[in-house]
Order: C-alpha cells, then structure tokens, then sequence
C-alpha cells in the first residue's frame, strides 16, 4: 500500500493493545492505542482514514457502548471487535447494529490482518465516495478542478459563474477531450440548483428505445426514475446532444412546453437543461436533423470551451500534475522535464486536448519506470499531437522561459509537499526570490501540504 492504514486498537489490557499493535505495524499497518473508550472517542472523528479495533468487555463505556457512539458519529467506519469465549449473542447483537466483524480470543493474528485488510479497503472506497460526492455538490472544488491560469482559463472560471446564476438552459460546445462534461457539472454546483439533483445522459452511449426509456420511462418496477422525473427541480445534462433521436425531441420540446406553461393540464415541470456537443460548432443554426424549436430552446446561454493548444502553459501544469498522478500509481518517480520538452509540449497541437496530452503523460511515466528519459520520441511517434496547425503563432521566447520555470517551481513544491526550506535548497533559490516567484505564478503553498 502506498500509505499505512490508520488502526484504533481499544482494550484496556496493556499486554493485548501491544501485542496488537506489534502485529499489526509489521503487516503495514499504522497503529494508534487507546486504553479505553472514552480516550478513543476524544480522538476519532467523521472522516476518520482507517478502522477501529476494540474489545467488547472493558470496564466504563464496554464494546457495545462504543460502537453505538462511533455509529452516531460515522455510520461507515468499519468496527471490528474482540470478544470472549462464550460471547457469541453479544458479537451477533453487535453485527446487528453495524460492526464490520468481530473475532473470538484467543485469536489468529493473521486471521485479524485480514480482517483489517478488508476492513480497511471497504473504509478508503467508502471515504473515496464520500469525497467524490462532496466535490461534485461543491462549485469551488470543481471549479478548482480546471486547472491552470491562463487567460482563457481564468474567462472561462468567470464565464461559468455568471451563466449559472442566470439558471437557464446551456449549451456547452468545444472539441473533444476539453473537459465540457465536468463544466456541466460545475454549472450546476455554482448555481441557485446547487444540492439538487444533478441527472447526466448520453445520448450517443444507447439505443433510441433504451434512451427514450432512461429519459421518460416508463421503467422496470425498482428502476431509478426516467431522468426527467428525477431531474425535476435540479438539473438535467444531456451530453451529445446531436444523437437525440427525432421523436425524442419532439417529447422533450414537449416536456420544455410543460415546464413553462401550466395549461397542458399536467403538472408543470422545473427543467433545467445543460446540452453538450463536440458536433456542434455555433449556435446561430442548428445542425442537421435536429429541430429548430428545441436548438433554440437549449441554446438559450452559450459556452464554448477552449481547446488545450491556446492555454498556454497551462499545458505544462497539467502535464506536470497527470505525471504525478501516474508516477504514484505505478510506483515510480515522474519524469524529468527539459526545457525543448516543455517548448515541445506547448507547441503541439493536441487535438485530444486534455485527454490526448494524460495519455502522453502516462506513457511517459512508464518510460521513467523503464529507465528511459526524453519526451521527444513519444511527441515524434504522436503524429495527432504534431500535427501542423493551419496557422502556427510562435511564443515570444519569454513566455517559453516564465512557463518552464514555473513548471520547476510547481515540481519541487509538489516533491517536497510544500516545505519551502526544501524547495530553496533543490532549486538554490533564496526565500526572497522564490516567494517573489511563486506570487508572480499564482503558486499558493497551501495546495501542496
């Protein structure tokens, strides 16, 4: 594992928390020893990055006692208890009001690493989840998400708070891989919907008739709602627009008509549309095969995403960010980065945008890992990212320098978790100067701790 899973070990025998807490430290474990519960409960909290490991019979607040508590405070953490030999009712009871598992003395230490093991990767999938829902409820965090602090980069951020305060349908277009789906998403979390539901559909990804019953149903008893229903109130993407079949937008014109007018007779609807396309060029006509009323409709608000080749050296940021994502997937050190590489990497045209430029970066990690340096061959061999562009503008040499140089600072500052002491000495930079550099970059060493 790449970092230890956090143990609570409760008991009140000093001799069974040590023993414990020995084994468990050389599975890979990071133990922490609580001599009761009232001690434990002072220390774990929401959130809490492991499991807890108690004995059910202690004198105070016993097992049972805890894991009620702990419960209340976190419904998810795994709690995995030790009883007594004749204890079976009460580890049954315990089960039943939510322990992960529980483990007869005298015990198998192997027998509770694996349940530990377990244990453990059920809570980081759990904490995982619980994450992942938060950022996508929370508009900063996924504004946060489109990194970099190039101009465009910077207009766009504006450009996604101010239509999602306007609350009306959207349509986002731009080439593929510019991330159009995740600005959705943000569009919805920065707005008056936020908390709401949030219903993604791609239209391109099923057959007419499996679509028409994902957007208006009906469907199988037990099935989630149609997404119309369940978008009711919140908002409703629908990602390559430009494959709605025809009579599914002559029924969704009508569900906009129903959301706007109540002499239908129905119930009106609170639709809030976000459409994507990457097929989609303008929205002064709309394309072949589909309707006027609906393009029109959806197109009410515009926003075009910019493709990777005009951000600048946002490229190098990004690069530098997908290398040590996948360095530490793979275990290895993410790659070194000379300057023609990040003149190379800015110059490219990557039609993929940012899809394109973390395929490249992963085949360089696994380069690194082979032994091989240079980013040279992989552009070479890329002939979609060096492609020649119709109109070539060259940067000014400056501009190649402040993106490189930002590149190395970002770098130390990520290797070294945000100790400036230990960025000073890998670059030989002096305080001043490196403090001086990292507002000039927009470079905040809060973000790397």
């Amino acid at each position: 594992m790449n970092s230890k899973s956090a143990v609570a070990i409760i008991d009140d025998e000093s001799d069974m928390r040590g023993s414990i807490a020995q084994w468990l430290s050389l599975s890979g474990y990071d133990p922490i020893s609580f001599d009761g519960a009232e001690a434990a409960l002072k220390e774990i909290r929401a959130d809490f990055p492991g499991v807890v490991v108690s004995d059910i019979r202690m004198p105070g607040m016993d097992g049972m006692a805890l894991l009620r508590r702990l419960q209340s405070i976190d419904s998810a953490l795994p709690v995995i208890l030790i009883t007594g030999h004749g204890d079976v009712a009460l580890a049954v009871e315990a089960m039943r009001v939510g322990a992960y598992d529980f483990i007869e003395k005298p015990f198998d230490p192997e027998r509770l690493a694996d349940l530990v093991r377990r244990a453990s990767v059920a809570r980081r999938l759990a904490l995982d989840n619980r994450n992942l829902r938060r950022e996508m409820s929370d508009g900063t965090m996924l504004l946060r998400k489109l990194v970099g602090s190039s101009h465009v980069i910077e207009k766009l951020r504006e450009t996604i708070l101010d239509l999602a305060q306007a609350d009306g349908h959207v349509m986002i277009t731009g080439e593929t891989g510019t991330g159009k789906a995740l600005i959705g998403h943000a569009l919805h979390a920065c707005g008056p919907r936020k908390g709401r539901p949030y219903v993604y559909v791609n239209c391109a990804a099923q057959a007419p008739e499996e679509l028409e019953k994902k957007l208006f149903g009906p469907g199988e008893p037990g099935e989630d709602l149609p997404a119309i229903e369940a978008s009711d109130g919140g908002t409703l993407c629908l990602e390559n627009l430009e494959s709605l079949p025809e009579p599914l937008q002559a029924r969704l014109v009508e569900e906009l008509r129903r959301s706007e007018s109540a002499d239908s007779g129905l119930a009106p609807r609170n639709l809030h549309i976000i459409s994507i396309s990457s097929q989609i060029a303008s929205t002064d006509a709309p394309p072949e095969g589909m309707r006027d009323d609906l393009f029109f409709w959806l197109a009410a608000l515009h926003l075009s995403t910019p493709p990777l080749r005009e951000r600048g050296e946002d490229i190098l940021l990004l690069f530098n960010r997908f290398c040590s994502r996948f360095a530490e997937d793979y275990g290895c050190e993410p790659p070194d980065v000379s300057a023609e590489d990040a003149a190379r990497l800015i110059q490219a045209q990557w039609p993929g945008n940012i899809r394109q430029l973390m395929n490249v970066a992963e085949r360089a990690v696994l380069q690194k890992r082979r032994g091989e340096e240079g980013l040279a061959g992989l552009l070479d061999n890329d002939p979609v990212a060096t492609a020649t562009p119709q109109i070539l503008v060259e940067k000014p040499l400056r501009e190649h320098v402040e993106a490189f140089e930002k590149m190395l600072i970002d770098n130390a500052l990520r290797r070294n978790r945000g100790a400036v002491s230990s960025v000073m000495e890998e670059l030989a930079l002096p305080r001043r100067t490196l403090n001086e550099k990292m507002a000039k970059y927009g470079l905040v060493r809060a973000e790397y701790l």
